[in-house]
């Protein structure tokens, strides 16, 4: 081989080692500013005034902004709008918006352009919730508003019927999000498929089921500390694997960037019995863990045919009758907080330290027994109805009451029949979650107003009470937020007096994420928020840390 065509091939070796090195180096950069999760459960729109459930608030706060926010320590902080007064009645809240914020770049707006948000695509928005047409889930956060309007083009104000002090928090939910005209104009009701708003990430690419991905929106409006614009990230993947366990198994492979709370499936598998991460995964994944405002119970439907439920010593048996404390370390691995306070949870500033129902079954037994002497009846059995994910505690419930002399009939069903059944007052007992909406205890007050009867409104137990209903009505008057926290304290030892509820436990917002992931955050309503997240390079070896990857070990444990 000549000097010359020794050089070339050796040029032409060295060029392509160098295509391949800029290739691997690009696509490792390319998944580096890419943020990815899994939704178990479905995303069956991305039109913030049907931002019901959680995983569609996750998706959709990553594309829309409302005139405030919440930050992680759940204070009420501006958004799209800079400033706000609030007058001395407590009835008129006057926003001041934001200059040149801009709705994502649409063709709708013109070649590769857009256009900044004014007060009027507020009231636009506003109005939208209220629309019978529109039908929206979230018209009832309007409920104490009389009116609003645009003053001009930066200035929105509304008018409240009366004075409610957790409006602005409540403002800062998604169904309040700004979205153009221009776009409901022209997709219509495909607009849940076509979203456009002002959110660090703008919509890309859905096949339903399968895959979902934002792209970083370059025209964000906020900056860091340091000046840096929002967000990070390039972009946002989200899959859609139905099974929480496959779930988990994407992420140990380092497939997913971040997983929420736990499973039966694979807890024993990551945590210890008191909530710990088991060592052989802490070279590969942080975990963190906080206050969740979210009670899980049982609820009773006071109007049921089941005549043992309208019966408060059977309601209290059930409370007194199993040990929560115990339940939390062996089914749930040290992961929330025994509910034996009330129905509000823990990370509440109106948390009730009174103690409530706590593990007594002498006292259970008693209250079986003298339920049995006053009816007649020898053989008292309840119905708990569930959904096979909380099958467990049910299971636990029903073996701890049978001691007592109370027969369980655990009857489990799909979350959708669940939920229907317990609106239309078909279950007895129903196993329930209530979240917090906004950052206020009288989110978990409201669901037992006597005016909120299921199917028309939340209250699912029927519970009905005019003591109770004349101190949520001064509460929802009182401004002194003190004074307020005392009356919801008072709500909520009659509801736990009642026994209409059987708080199981306050929950945890739990999170795992790859060690490269940082700037996560963790908040008490478990909003994923990814403005800040960064990514950096994966240093670990192998999946968990292990020399053989652990991933063929656990298959074959499951």
């Amino acid at each position: 081989m000549s000097m010359d065509l020794r050089n070339s091939f050796w040029l032409l070796v060295f060029g392509c080692w160098l295509l391949v090195s800029c290739s691997t180096k690009n696509k490792e950069q390319d998944e580096n500013s890419v943020f990815r999760y899994n939704e178990h459960a479905n995303i069956t729109t991305l039109d913030p005034a049907f931002s019901k459930d959680l995983q569609t608030i996750w998706a959709v706060n990553q594309l829309f902004n409302g005139l405030v926010q919440l930050d992680d320590s759940l204070n009420v902080q501006p958004d799209i709008a800079h400033s706000w007064t609030i007058s001395e009645d407590g009835k008129m809240y006057s926003f001041n918006l934001k200059k040149d914020i801009k709705f994502h770049k649409h063709i709708l707006f013109g070649k590769d352009s857009t256009r900044s948000v004014i007060a009027s695509d507020f009231e636009y928005s506003l109005n939208r919730l209220l629309d019978p047409k529109v039908a929206s889930s979230g018209k009832w956060v309007l409920d104490f508003v009389d009116k609003f309007e645009a003053k001009n083009d930066s200035t929105f104000v509304i008018q409240l019927k009366q004075p409610f002090p957790p409006f602005l928090s409540l403002l800062s939910m998604k169904y309040c999000s700004v979205i153009p005209f221009e776009a409901m104009a022209y997709f219509g009701n495909t607009f849940r498929a076509n979203p456009i708003g002002t959110g660090p990430f703008q919509f890309k690419l859905w096949v339903e089921n399968t895959k979902l991905v934002f792209r970083k929106n370059k025209d964000y409006h906020e900056k860091d500390e340091n000046g840096i614009q929002l967000p990070y990230l390039e972009a946002v993947a989200i899959t859609f694997l139905p099974d929480k366990q496959s779930e988990f198994l994407q992420f140990i492979q380092g497939n997913i960037d971040f997983m929420s709370s736990i499973d039966a499936s694979y807890k024993d598998d990551l945590l210890t019995s008191d909530g710990q991460l088991k060592e052989h995964y802490k070279n590969q994944i942080d975990m963190v863990s906080g206050p969740y405002l979210n009670t899980e119970y049982l609820g009773v439907y006071v109007d049921a045919a089941e005549k043992e439920v309208n019966s408060i010593k059977i309601r209290k048996a059930i409370n007194y009758g199993f040990d929560r404390v115990k339940m939390i370390k062996y089914l749930r691995n040290g992961i929330g907080t025994p509910a034996i306070n009330g129905f509000i949870p823990k990370g509440m500033p109106s948390f009730n330290n009174m103690e409530g129902y706590t593990y007594q079954p002498e006292k259970a037994k008693e209250l079986v027994q003298s339920y049995i002497a006053e009816t007649g009846n020898l053989n008292p059995t309840i119905t708990i109805s569930t959904n096979s994910q909380y099958l467990d505690l049910c299971e636990y419930i029903q073996r701890e009451l049978e001691r007592a002399g109370l027969k369980v009939n655990i009857d489990v069903m799909p979350p959708s029949t669940l939920r229907q059944t317990k609106v239309n007052g078909k279950l007895s007992i129903f196993r329930g979650s209530w979240v917090a909406d906004y950052p206020d205890a009288e989110n978990y007050l409201f669901i037992f107003h006597s005016k909120n009867f299921a199917p028309n409104g939340p209250n699912y137990t029927h519970y009905s009470s005019k003591e109770f209903d004349a101190l949520y009505e001064k509460a929802i008057q009182t401004t002194d937020n003190p004074k307020r926290y005392v009356l919801y304290q008072k709500m909520d030892s009659l509801i736990m007096e009642s026994a209409v509820v059987i708080p199981l436990y306050y929950d945890e917002v739990v999170r795992f994420s790859q060690k490269n992931v940082s700037g996560l955050g963790i908040n008490p309503v478990n909003l994923l928020i990814l403005k800040r997240v960064k990514k950096g390079p994966l240093t670990h070896a192998s999946p968990a840390g292990r020399p053989d990857g652990g991933i063929k070990k656990l298959k074959a444990e499951r």
